[in-house]
């Protein structure tokens, strides 16, 4: 697995790419719900990722780095490194569709309308040098970084179910105290009050 450092911004965002059609299948298999797939279209070229956090959309990566990972594609791929003017296709590792029979490192699309594309007009020799120097390579468990990722994903639905239990009941109890409240002090309105003189006896003698 190579990774790179995109650091149009800040902080920086760290790219990664298959080293060959291998790789990108256990990416294919072993990827978060949280990773953006790129990929020429129609050509044959590197599978780039890049790992949104918790929470973040499509709608939420900058330009600038979506045009380096775009760039990185392009030029890990043979024919689309030599070819002007192609588009690169994303979208979240969650569309991505693996159907028996497909080729090692092949995919399709469960949902095409959540591809997008972005048109690269030429290679950018500035973007490609400037990421290729931050690259480096590491063999990382692909299987278990995604076991340890689904562990602490539940661990923490448990902890906010947890919370959200806490809460109802610190609701519930605060309903019945201020239902308590209400009935004790209708109760204590002074037309629900009786005393000694209500019932016509106004005398200190009980006899």
């Amino acid at each position: 697995m190579y990774f790179f450092t995109s650091n149009v911004v800040t902080p920086p965002i760290t790219l990664f790419m298959g080293e060959d059609k291998y790789e990108n299948e256990e990416l294919i298999k072993w990827g978060w719900p949280e990773d953006v797939w790129f990929h020429v279209d129609k050509l044959s070229s590197a599978h780039v990722y890049l790992r949104l956090n918790p929470g973040q959309t499509l709608d939420d990566v900058p330009t600038a780095v979506i045009e380096d990972a775009c760039q990185l594609v392009k030029a890990n791929s043979i024919q689309g490194n030599k070819t002007n003017n192609i588009d690169v296709v994303y979208t979240m590792w969650e569309n991505l569709k693996k159907t028996q029979g497909m080729e090692v490192g092949q995919v399709a699309f469960h949902r095409d309308k959540e591809v997008r594309k972005f048109h690269v007009e030429k290679r950018i020799n500035e973007i490609v040098n400037r990421l290729n120097k931050t690259k480096r390579e590491e063999k990382p468990d692909f299987r278990g970084m995604r076991e340890e990722r689904d562990r602490k994903e539940r661990e923490n639905k448990k902890h906010l179910l947890r919370l959200q239990k806490e809460r109802e009941k610190a609701e519930q109890k605060r309903k019945e105290e201020e239902a308590e409240a209400r009935s004790y002090n209708s109760l204590m309105k002074e037309e629900n009050m009786t005393t000694n003189y209500d019932d016509g006896n106004d005398s200190d003698d009980f006899m």
